[in-house]
């Protein structure tokens, strides 16, 4: 069975199920009967359909279904769902010829899979079906195609392979392999080629051969294209291009930044793709291909459409008889969605329904006003454009009932002081309920601080405190009733741990006592929980778990550690924490010092009603002397488990006078101090009971402030249960407003400390004063205070508003006062807010950011700095007090007068000759009023970087270029450079630029030598005895040209040796020129920069060619035979010469050829500019100068200049004919194996030095 699809149609079907809906389906748009077909079978309970397609064709179920249910209340549909085969069909038969192509050329083999249902996945795989290697060189694109940007010989087989995979159904066709044959064609006869050319049709590209170029793109084509993507889809953007060398493909949006979050390359760079696409990603994309030769470009414009997607989709409304209520289906698309309205499904559009006064539809919106029981229904909204659809359902449902409170009655919230506290009152009724709620026998609560009550009912109370605590009553009426709730809050006590362990370092095999008190909520049932390093405690009986502390006995080092104590109760919890070191014990010492211990025997005598004398007995002092005493009491009426310090005596005393408090049961107990600790406390004393009385303090800071404009919260510190002083406490709070004629007011609050007057006149002085009362009497007469009623908003705007301008960056700014009785509080001073709206260079307004400034007090006037000249500013001004800004002034504008302009945008210096040059220069970003013009100072810097005498022109405003005449060749100068207004000149800036030296200045030399095998050139180049700067590399460029004047045109390769300059003559050897060959030379003289100064003519360098009858000794059977014969001879002497030192005889040969070295064997003498003989062994020593490492290899230092660093090669070898090849061959990766010998063959020039 094939489940077509299950899903939930409408909130309809979800809340409203009684009575239950029936279901209906259509396909394509007219009715489906599910039961004159066997094969489907409709669930009764959900109405999910179910095909059953074993045996069958599936596409004869083919097709558009929708679902549709209903119940008396309404009918819902879903949307639209397609049905469709997935197809995999064949590929089509086709012979594939044979692919003949030449080296070099692009080349693109075809896929084209037949079309499936859903497309297949396209991969390139050969006869062993392993995937073909792809690479920036060959990849396969989008449409499945296979891309070669460059063919070379290996890509010659007959095994080029598509494969299409169809996911749906398992499936994999495959095309006719395809066979590619990849020509040399210069290693091809020009017969032979034109041959081909002619005959075979199947040829690829021309014969002429294909050698490095320019990229160009192969897809897509032309400078540029469009594409077009849906938002939410992805969008795939491909380029893929040909050329030699390979091109590298990179990706810009000229319109912005790529969204980096959201983008990835793919398909070695060719492919950029965006995941999730949005309106900003429009625009153009340019991708670029790039090789040594050059570039190309390609812009890809981008469209982003949408398909309908929600703004806010139409809800379900609950509505009493004769209420109005607001369908609003907002959606947006490109292009943009129509949007049609039905009712009770797509039988009816709502356009078309009867007429019905009481809907309206506007567009996106349906208004029903005056609403009749029994016009439930259900809306839907069709929005659609060419990319899709959106359908939603609204259940409207005209009902009348009574609130209900679903809130269960009696719950009891608890909450922790200072946090907040949320009482639920979920309620229902239509009309929707008015919550209203009360606590205790108060009237009713509003939303005002510390209340704020939700939409739906909950009430909140922002910091809960215990005067919170108690019975609310919410309320829930509408017109057809009234329903009430009643919950219960309960704020408790946080946890707090009083006593924190302390760090502890102890003795090994001594004990370890963590302490921990804690304080807690009485009605709450607390856990206390030991942790070491964040784990449970070691199952040892070592470690002692108390109710405040923690015990380990005969401590090791595996006990050191982090200890937390974890006090939890069933609303909150509190830890703390400390480390125990054990360290080694030390030797038993002479006097061991330890904490005392516990006093003993205490005892209460000279009892009186406000004091007690307490008298005990020392403890054992442990040869360290008591220091002193410090008496704790516990309060078992109000603290109870919660010790406190009372008072400390000296350590020679055993007794202690008391003073004590009214209303409290006291117990007492003593601790012992010296300088090693605490004792420990010793047992408590008696219980004894103080009487009560009325209380000896009223509360203190006692404040009297508004919150509102039409009242005076008046608060105050409520006393401890200790200051209490009796049972019963309540505060009586008084007030009056100050300085007129009237009684006082008060109130009697129990259990809180603030008072809320309501009523009062806006910031007015009030003197309060709070005392304190219980069963027992009232407290001390209490002092008043002064406190003010609740500040409002200013009424009025300062006047007379005057702008005094200073200079072009500053202006004073003056106003009269707002009356006190207009501020209506306290004033907090002025606001002064001012912007700029144009420089007056400018006709059109382009406000600036706004600048504010405040003033604080009663002040009149003000300065506004950090102003832009020759601006237009706009100001106004507000009074400000506690309670916020007054209305502003009107607003006034002023204008700043010029000021000296800023830095000119640039200066650049441009065709620099012998004795001129030109400047260039833009005017300033900021001229700050109309320029005069600009001034250029300028003056020479010779070698020793002093200054010369300065020039001085003056330029109009109109100018941005001038060129400077008669200068000094091979001088630099320093250029200074700045802009004029009436006001003055503004910023310089500098630059530097150094004139063009006289050809004359050196001379260029060459020498070309020749020794039979070898040829060199040696060039020279003689500087001028005085530069005006540092030389840092003469960088000497040869090019090579064929044996046959005239020199062919076109491309130049230039060979690039670096030398390190100098200050005399400077020469350097060219090795391997080639016999025959001519050569232009030339050298370029560069500074510290890199930026060249001098550059010489070209010098033409033509070598002999070598004779035709000169013979190679490598290639004679004599020669080779007496080599043959003298390394045998050599062979034998070294075999002898070991026998004999193995018999202890001596053997001379050493000693001799000490004493007379072979004079033919001399190294190459460079400083004569003279050749020695060569050897095999000369090409791997070390330059003069140079370091060798220990493994035997020759670093280059990092600031010699190589042919490494201007050519593409890294090794710098010979070919056969001793012409330098490394110039155009890669960089060759040597195994490591190979040491420091090359791997290729020796040449025989190479063969017969090593033999000399």
């Amino acid at each position: 069975d094939l489940p077509l699809f299950n899903t939930p149609l409408t909130p309809l079907l979800q809340y409203h199920r009684k009575p239950h809906p029936s279901f209906s389906w259509t396909r394509n748009g007219t009715h489906f009967d599910v039961e004159k077909d066997s094969k489907v079978l409709m669930k009764p309970s959900s109405g999910t359909l179910v095909i059953d397609i074993s045996g069958e064709k599936a596409e004869a179920y083919e097709g558009i279904y929708q679902c549709t249910a209903r119940n008396e209340h309404g009918t819902a549909v879903s949307n639209n769902i397609f049905i469709r085969q997935s197809r995999s069909p064949l590929w089509s038969k086709e012979r594939k010829e044979a692919i003949m192509v030449q080296v070099g050329v692009s080349l693109v083999l075809q896929c084209r899979p037949p079309a499936g249902l859903p497309p297949p996945i396209i991969f390139w795989m050969d006869n062993n079906f392993q995937r073909l290697p792809q690479n920036t060189r060959v990849s396969q694109a989008l449409n499945g195609d296979l891309y070669f940007s460059n063919v070379l010989l290996d890509d010659t087989r007959n095994d080029y392979i598509c494969y299409a995979r169809f996911p749906h159904t398992q499936t994999i066709q495959q095309k006719q392999p395809i066979t590619v044959k990849v020509l040399d064609m210069d290693a091809i006869n020009e017969t032979v080629a034109a041959l081909y050319n002619y005959t075979n049709n199947l040829f690829v590209g021309e014969y002429s051969p294909s050698g490095e170029r320019r990229p160009s793109f192969m897809a897509p084509l032309g400078r540029s294209s469009t594409q077009m993507a849906l938002r939410g889809g992805v969008l795939e953007l491909e380029c893929i291009a040909e050329g030699l060398p390979t091109p590298e493909v990179s990706w810009y949006k000229e319109s912005g930044d790529l969204p980096s979050s959201r983008m990835s390359f793919h398909n070695f760079q060719k492919t950029l793709k965006i995941a999730d696409v949005m309106e900003a990603d429009a625009g153009d994309y340019r991708c670029t291909a790039k090789n040594s030769l050059g570039s190309a470009h390609h812009t890809i414009k981008v469209n982003v459409k949408a398909a309908p997607f929600w703004i806010s989709a139409p809800r379900n409304l609950i509505l009493a008889p004769k209420e109005t209520g607001i369908l609003t289906c907002r959606v947006s698309g490109d292009p943009k969605p129509q949007i049609a309205w039905s009712v009770n499904g797509p039988v009816i559009p709502l356009i078309d329904s009867p007429k019905d006064t009481s809907r309206k539809v506007e567009d996106d919106t349906v208004i029903l006003s005056d609403v009749q029981t029994g016009s439930s229904a259900v809306y839907q909204c069709n929005a659609s454009n060419e990319f899709g659809y959106l359908l939603a359902n609204a259940f409207v449902n005209v009902l009348a009932e009574a609130p209900r409170v679903l809130t269960p009655p009696n719950n009891v919230y608890q909450v922790i002081t200072n946090n907040p506290a949320f009482l639920d009152c979920a309620s229902f009724g239509s009309p929707i309920p008015t919550i209203t709620w009360f606590k205790d026998s108060q009237t009713s609560i509003l939303n005002r601080d510390p209340y704020v009550i939700h939409n739906n009912g909950t009430l909140e109370i922002n910091v809960a405190q215990s005067l919170n605590s108690g019975k609310y009553t919410c309320i829930a009426s509408n017109n057809l009733g009234t329903r009430e709730n009643h919950v219960y809050l309960e704020v408790k006590e946080p946890t707090r741990i009083l006593a924190q362990p302390e760090y502890m370092v102890v003795q090994r095999n001594r004990k370890a006592v963590f302490e921990c008190k804690v304080k807690h909520d009485p009605t709450l049932i607390p856990t206390m929980n030991w942790l070491k390093d964040n784990g449970e405690l070691p199952d040892d009986e070592r470690f002692l778990v108390d109710t405040d502390s923690l015990t380990i006995n005969e401590v090791t080092e595996e006990d050191e550690g982090t200890y937390t104590c974890v006090m939890n109760t069933t609303l909150d919890q509190d830890s703390a924490s400390a480390m125990l070191t054990v360290v080694e014990a030390t030797p038993t010492p002479a006097i061991v010092y330890e904490e005392p211990d516990p006093p003993t025997d205490l005892e209460l005598t000279d009892q009186r009603e406000r004091s007690v004398q307490l008298t005990w007995i020392p403890g054992d002092e442990h040869n360290s002397p008591t220091q002193k005493f410090l008496v704790q009491y516990e309060d078992l009426l109000h603290q109870a488990g919660v010790w406190h310090n009372l008072t400390e005596e000296e350590g020679t005393k055993t007794t202690a006078h008391l003073d004590l408090s009214p209303y409290a049961y006291y117990s007492f107990r003593v601790l012992a101090v010296n300088h090693v600790g605490y004792s420990q406390p010793s047992q408590p004393s008696r219980q004894y009971r103080t009487n009560p009385a009325a209380p000896d303090v009223n509360p203190t800071d006692v404040h009297g402030v508004g919150t509102e404009h039409n009242n005076l919260v008046i608060s105050w510190k409520e006393l401890t249960g200790l200051q209490s002083n009796g049972p019963g406490l309540q505060y009586k709070v008084n007030w009056r407003q100050k300085d007129v004629e009237e009684d006082w007011l008060s109130e009697t609050v129990a259990n809180a400390s603030k008072y809320v007057v309501s009523g009062t006149p806006t910031f007015v002085p009030y003197e309060v004063k709070v005392q304190a009362v219980n069963d027992y009497g009232n407290g001390p007469a209490p002092e008043a205070v002064v406190g003010y009623s609740g500040e409002d908003v200013p009424m009025s705007a300062p006047e007379s508003v005057q702008v005094l301008v200073q200079n072009g960056t500053l202006a004073e700014v003056h106003w009269e006062p707002v009356l006190t009785s207009m501020v209506r509080g306290r004033l907090q001073g002025y606001k002064v807010s001012y912007w700029r709206e144009r420089s007056l260079h400018q006709a059109e307004a382009q406000q600036e950011e706004q600048q504010v400034l405040l003033f604080s007090g009663n002040r009149t006037d003000g300065r506004l700095p950090g102003l832009k000249p020759y601006s237009l500013y706009t100001l106004n001004i507000r009074v400000v007090n506690g309670k916020g800004e007054g209305p502003p002034s009107p607003n006034h504008n002023f204008e700043t007068p010029e000021g000296v302009p800023g830095p000119p945008s640039f200066l650049r210096i441009k065709n620099t000759d012998m004795d001129s040059l030109t400047l260039e220069w833009g005017p300033p970003q900021d001229n700050n009023g109309r320029l005069t013009g600009y001034t250029l100072k300028y003056q020479p810097v010779n070698s020793s970087n002093e200054l010369g005498p300065v020039e001085e022109m003056m330029f109009p405003a109109n100018e941005t270029t001038v060129v400077l005449a008669d200068l000094k060749y091979s001088t630099r100068y320093k250029f200074y450079f700045n802009a004029k207004t009436i006001k003055g000149s503004g910023p310089t800036i500098t630059e530097e630029a150094v004139t063009i030296m006289d050809e004359g200045d050196g001379m260029f030399t060459s020498k070309v030598f020749s020794n039979k095998t070898f040829f060199s050139a040696y060039t020279s180049y003689h500087p001028h005895k005085y530069l005006p700067f540092s030389i840092h590399t003469f960088l000497l460029s040869i090019l090579t040209f064929s044996p046959t004047p005239p020199f062919p045109p076109g491309k130049e390769d230039w060979t690039k040796e670096c030398v390190n300059g100098s200050s005399g003559s400077q020469t350097y050897l060219i090795k391997g020129l080639k016999p025959g060959t001519s050569y232009r030379v030339r050298l370029v003289v560069k500074d510290h920069s890199e930026a060249t100064i001098h550059s010489t003519e070209e010098l033409v360098i033509t070598l002999p060619a070598m004779k035709s009858d000169q013979v190679d000794l490598a290639t004679q059977g004599w020669f080779i035979g007496l080599m043959c014969a003298i390394a045998l001879l050599i062979l034998v002497l070294l075999i002898i010469c070991f026998i004999k030192r193995n018999k202890g005889g001596k053997y001379p040969v050493k000693e001799k050829e000490d004493a007379h070295q072979d004079p033919e064997i001399q190294p190459m003498k460079d400083d004569d500019g003279t050749f020695g003989e060569y050897s095999d062994t000369e090409d791997h020593k070390p330059l003069k100068g140079s370091r060798t490492p220990s493994n035997g290899t020759v670093k280059r230092d990092d600031s010699d200049d190589s042919l490494v660093d201007y050519g593409e090669g890294g090794d710098g070898q010979f070919n056969e004919d001793g012409s330098f090849i490394g110039q155009y061959s890669g960089k060759k990766e040597k195994d490591t194996h190979e040491g420091n010998e090359s791997s290729e063959a020796p040449s025989p020039v190479n063969a017969m030095n090593s033999f000399v």
